[in-house]
């Protein structure tokens, strides 16, 4: 008797973990496939163009810590970029590299996004001027993700990316750079995962870029937001 209820019981958990394997790689398949038609949609519709800039919640373990500290929706930010039809997303994380852009709308929380833009793109994002930002990338592409947050080219974060390709390529700051010390670190996550980091260092004087700078900046306008 005791045999068999155990038997059950494994059977039972066997059987529970292949219906939670099915139903997250169908959960991954659906929300793929949602994005998709998202972005065939943006492309129809004339909504997305080389240059833009694409926000969402990332559901990475620092997530939550940076938008308590930075009081912001958003975690995690990429430039679009298109190449024979196909959009992508250039963004940091490990290592930097190019997203097909469905992989990385499906990638973040509910699939949710904001795509901004200059508000004078059209004179500035000049093919000329595309082609120099993404030499620029190219300095970055394979990089390691900063863990820490660092103002230098070793290692480099998302918003970073973003203003280190903008400045250099055309000379625009999008966002304001603020110290590490300017953001809200007393919430009991957002000191755990600066203890995680730092130890008991905190490099309160760090020049650092939120995704957040770069999401309220007045240079930019909302294109789309899903």
């Amino acid at each position: 008797m005791k045999k068999g209820i155990i038997v059950l019981g494994l059977l039972g958990l066997t059987i529970l973990g292949g219906l939670y394997a099915k139903r997250k790689f169908y959960d991954l398949k659906y929300r793929l496939d949602d994005a998709k038609t998202e972005v065939k949609q943006l492309a129809d519709n004339d909504e997305i163009k080389n240059g833009d800039l694409i926000f969402q919640t990332s559901r990475s373990g620092q997530s939550k810590a940076i938008q308590l500290a930075t009081n912001s929706k958003y975690s995690h930010c990429g430039i679009v970029y298109s190449d024979n039809g196909q959009f992508y997303v250039f963004e940091a994380i490990q290592p930097v590299k190019t997203t097909p852009l469905d992989n990385w709308i499906a990638r973040g929380k509910d699939g949710h996004f904001v795509i901004k833009r200059l508000k004078n793109a059209d004179q500035v994002l000049t093919n000329e001027t595309l082609q120099k930002m993404k030499q620029e990338g190219e300095k970055f592409k394979g990089k390691n993700y900063d863990l820490t947050f660092e103002w230098s080219d070793d290692k480099i974060y998302c918003s970073e990316l973003i203003w280190k390709i903008y400045q250099r390529a055309t000379g625009i700051e999008i966002g304001k750079l603020q110290k590490l010390s300017d953001f809200d670190l007393t919430n009991e996550s957002v000191k755990q995962k600066m203890k995680e980091r730092y130890g008991d260092k905190i490099p309160t004087e760090e020049t650092v870029i939120s995704p957040a700078a770069i999401f309220d900046s007045e240079l930019l306008t909302t294109v789309k937001e899903n």
